[in-house]
């Protein structure tokens, strides 16, 4: 379904939109034969008669509407069958394994948070890669946490890497830190200092959007504020985190004191990377997308059909 999906991109940019086959590989970051190869498939399949006809789990209009309404480069808006949880992480992270394997750059760095279950969707369903394809899997928020679940942080980053013939760089601090002056101290070992430098060096950033209920995994870890301080953000206006950098309905950054405990990658540095991918879905998740694709730091949104519909329905006008 994913390929089906792509197929009907890339027929709908070459006979729709009239784009050269070299633009559409320039701007898909996939070779001009894999284009090629596409468009013909896409005729054999039926895809592509006198209009494009979107095969039955795609909706290449909800795309265009996301596209549109948000300024994106690219929308993926994937068949689910429930509008729950765990079934629509299921169904982004496949989507996203697909998307990475198909548009991955040669020596890309990838940033990527560590406490996102989503992600870790994408990652269980990723395709060892046949040669080297990155360079660096960077981990863009402290994975060190509760031990029961702090595996999967690690994991997630070292598995990410592994599967992209990648070197990981691990973030070993906590996401949170007890104090300013603790993440001061923190910020003074030489690897994690080593691991914050590629920050600026991200060329593909993965992230996860959340709510400002925190996720079972996330909460689990221990890197979370207390209800009294997201409270204190919420009265500040936040709506939604990435990677526990907080922002508003309309997109602006939320600074508080807790802001300055965080370690890991400030929303300022997410936006000056060159490709950045959101995969967020849900029923509880709307505000939080909307604000988070507001911020002007996602290049691509993975979701579901549901929360695409609700994303085009409830989208409040932007104040100027």
């Amino acid at each position: 379904m994913n390929e089906l999906r792509m197929m009907t991109r890339v027929a709908q940019m070459y006979h729709t939109e009239g784009r050269r086959q070299a633009e559409i590989a320039e701007y898909l970051r996939i070779s001009q034969a894999s284009v090629s190869r596409m468009l013909k498939r896409a005729q054999d399949e039926g895809i592509v008669r006198t209009t494009i006809i979107a095969p039955s789990g795609t909706f290449a209009e909800l795309e265009t509407g996301l596209r549109e309404l948000f300024g994106l480069h690219e929308a993926i808006v994937v068949e689910c069958s429930t509008d729950a949880s765990g079934s629509v992480m299921a169904r982004i992270g496949e989507a996203a394994a697909h998307f990475l394997e198909a548009t991955l750059q040669s020596d890309e760095i990838i940033g990527v948070s560590s406490w996102s279950e989503t992600i870790l969707k994408m990652v269980d369903n990723i395709h060892p890669m046949r040669s080297g394809r990155a360079k660096y899997v960077v981990q863009t928020l402290g994975g060190m946490g509760d031990p029961t679940v702090q595996t999967h942080a690690t994991q997630l980053t070292s598995r990410l890497a592994k599967l992209t013939g990648a070197q990981p760089r691990l973030l070993s601090a906590p996401g949170v830190a007890q104090s300013r002056e603790a993440k001061l101290v923190l910020l003074g070992d030489v690897y994690v200092r080593g691991t914050m430098d590629l920050f600026g060096k991200i060329t593909l950033g993965i992230v996860g959007i959340g709510a400002m209920e925190p996720s079972t995994m996330l909460a689990r870890s221990g890197n979370v504020f207390t209800p009294t301080e997201l409270a204190e953000l919420a009265e500040a206006g936040a709506v939604g985190d990435m990677s526990l950098r907080f922002f508003d309905a309309e997109g602006k950054i939320v600074k508080t004191p807790l802001d300055e405990r965080v370690i890991g990658m400030p929303l300022e540095e997410l936006a000056r990377v060159d490709r950045v991918i959101a995969l967020a879905g849900g029923p509880t998740k709307t505000e939080a997308i909307q604000g988070a694709l507001r911020t002007g730091s996602i290049d691509v949104l993975i979701t579901d059909v549901f929360t695409a519909s609700r994303l085009l329905e409830e989208a409040p006008p932007q104040s100027g």
